[in-house]
């Protein structure tokens, strides 16, 4: 069996993406050991991305020039105003799309082609092209901007040019498929699609990553640290479980004498988060990691991890890092809207709080601080090679 994966992201570190389109390249060989299996790895950068550990027969790296001429810019201001058309956008979409031609897509058995960022050049590019008739269609966020939950982007005429490109993608593509299930539906709907989107949840390896770097990790300072290594964004809350943390040291010595809980964080809030803790000295508000360093203080330092789910009030992605987290054998601590796709995937995890409900936090948060056991068979199940195996064969089907 022959196989394509034409994909935006491979970089090590600054991106979930990244970890997770290298993770998925090695769940892939794991399931299909004898599969020959080449990737198409469109990308804006000229980094070493260590792609000689990924285990795979070919990677052809091409690296696209986004840097719009003057004529173009020129050109887009007449054609945005007067008829509608996005020529810097399509122009952007024509680079990545002259490297997709080149390919010989007879020779593949199956194709896939899988999006990243906001921009999803890779899927776009793809328009009009012979070998999307052939080609799998992977979301991994929803598109256009405007219908990401929590992202502030309002509807206009050049979001609804982009929904109408993206839905003649979906009508001539093989099959589609997204990240989560309530994407999958979604998009299914917005895009007025006959086409059944299947799932495909995100994946985590160890295999395709090189984890040597540990000079900046932190050793724990307590007995127990609770951590979170991330972004604030999309209406993610961890001022409700930093409020329940300070309470429940005020409420139970034992906590404010053993436990530490430390957040690794950027992006908007992170003002606010250094204010709201200057005066405990068991939270710290600490900078970001690269993915190496990050991980190892994740998996030897910290003793419970914390996802925050998109929020505030309905999810429909799943996070780049909640396979890893899972994958650590360690507690799981999860922060989520009354909606959501972890609140679907485990209905009955005692570690899952409502992001909104101060109470519903310290309590769970007093819970998973207690209890001796992991309570993670289904997210195993979820997350597991069979399970992998048995989405993608229906979606290659």
């Amino acid at each position: 069996m022959r196989l394509l994966i034409i994909t935006q992201d491979l970089r090590v570190s600054g991106t979930s993406q990244g970890i997770i389109e290298r993770s998925f390249l090695s769940k892939l060989r794991k399931i299909h050991p004898e599969a020959i299996i080449d990737v198409l790895y469109l990308c804006t950068h000229n980094h070493d991305d260590n792609l000689d550990i990924l285990p795979v027969n070919s990677i052809v790296k091409k690296v696209i020039n986004r840097e719009i001429p003057f004529h173009v810019k020129w050109i887009n201001r007449i054609s945005t105003r007067l008829f509608n058309v996005m020529y810097a956008e399509n122009y952007i979409h024509n680079q990545f799309a002259n490297e997709i031609k080149k390919v010989d897509y007879t020779l593949y058995d199956h194709i896939m082609v899988r999006s990243a960022g906001l921009e999803h050049e890779t899927l776009l590019a793809m328009h009009n092209l012979p070998i999307l008739k052939h080609t799998v269609v992977n979301f991994h966020d929803p598109y256009p901007y405007s219908w990401y939950k929590g992202l502030a982007s309002k509807i206009n005429n050049s979001e609804l040019k982009r929904l109408q490109k993206i839905i003649q993608i979906v009508s001539d593509a093989k099959a589609c498929c997204a990240s989560a299930y309530y994407m999958a539906k979604d998009l299914q709907y917005l895009y007025a699609s006959d086409k059944y989107f299947y799932t495909l949840p995100h994946q985590f390896t160890f295999e395709g990553f090189d984890l040597s770097d540990k000079d900046n990790v932190r050793k724990k300072g307590k007995k127990i640290q609770i951590s979170y290594h991330g972004a604030l964004m999309f209406g993610r809350n961890v001022f409700t479980i930093v409020d329940a943390f300070k309470q429940l040291m005020e409420k139970h010595e034992w906590i404010k004498e053993e436990v530490e809980f430390v957040l690794r964080v950027k992006g908007d809030g992170v003002n606010k988060l250094k204010e709201m803790v200057k005066d405990s000295a068991n939270i710290l508000v600490l900078d970001t990691l690269n993915f190496s360093n990050s991980s190892n203080e994740q998996i030897h330092e910290s003793d419970i991890n914390i996802i925050l789910e998109n929020g505030p009030f309905y999810s429909n992605i799943l996070g780049g890092k909640v396979p890893f987290l899972f994958a650590l054998d360690k507690k799981v601590f999860i922060s989520s809207p009354d909606r959501s796709e972890l609140r679907r995937y485990l209905p009955n995890y005692p570690f899952l709080c409502d992001m909104n409900n101060l109470e519903d936090t310290k309590s769970k948060l007093y819970d998973v601080l207690t209890s001796e056991d992991l309570h993670n068979t289904a997210a195993k199940e979820l997350f597991s090679d069979e399970s992998f195996k048995k989405s993608l064969d229906q979606i290659f089907a």
